[in-house]
């Protein structure tokens, strides 16, 4: 016999989704990026050549983090417990690519502003925490 899978709270398909969409924006970013395509976003020249000089390492942990926030994402709508490996992937490519920005690279003036600061912030807790509810709701069996 097996056992019944908890009914799918409410508030998973708002995080769910909500979340897929922010992570959409880190995607948008990433690829933006890969693709020469900054000009388009308003960037000041400096801003462009700090991006266009992120070394091969740096572009990796960036494209974890992005990714598997994304993916996990959308393993949390599509009720999968990998949710919770894909974030932890995602805050590994977190650690790595803050670790560039804010000890190796050549971090332009322009991004050092309280607004750019907070929207770090922003993405550190939004990502550890959606690591912490893909674990609650594994722990509680809508995640399988």
């Amino acid at each position: 016999m097996t056992e019944a899978r908890p009914a799918t709270p409410w508030h998973l398909w708002v995080i769910g989704i909500v979340s897929l969409l922010w992570n959409a924006g880190g995607i948008m970013s990433y690829l933006m990026t890969e693709l020469n395509m900054l000009d388009s976003l308003e960037m000041t020249p400096d801003q462009i050549a700090y991006f266009s000089s992120f070394p091969t390492w740096a572009v990796a942990f960036w494209a974890m983090g992005v990714w598997g926030a994304f993916i996990g994402s959308a393993l949390i709508l599509l009720r999968r417990k990998l949710a919770v490996t894909s974030f932890g992937i995602s805050i590994v490519g977190l650690i790595g690519t803050t670790y560039y920005e804010r000890f190796v690279g050549d971090l332009p003036e322009s991004f050092n502003t309280a607004g750019q600061y907070a929207f770090a912030a922003a993405i550190w807790i939004i990502t550890i925490a959606l690591f912490f509810y893909a674990r609650a709701m594994t722990a509680r069996g809508v995640l399988r």
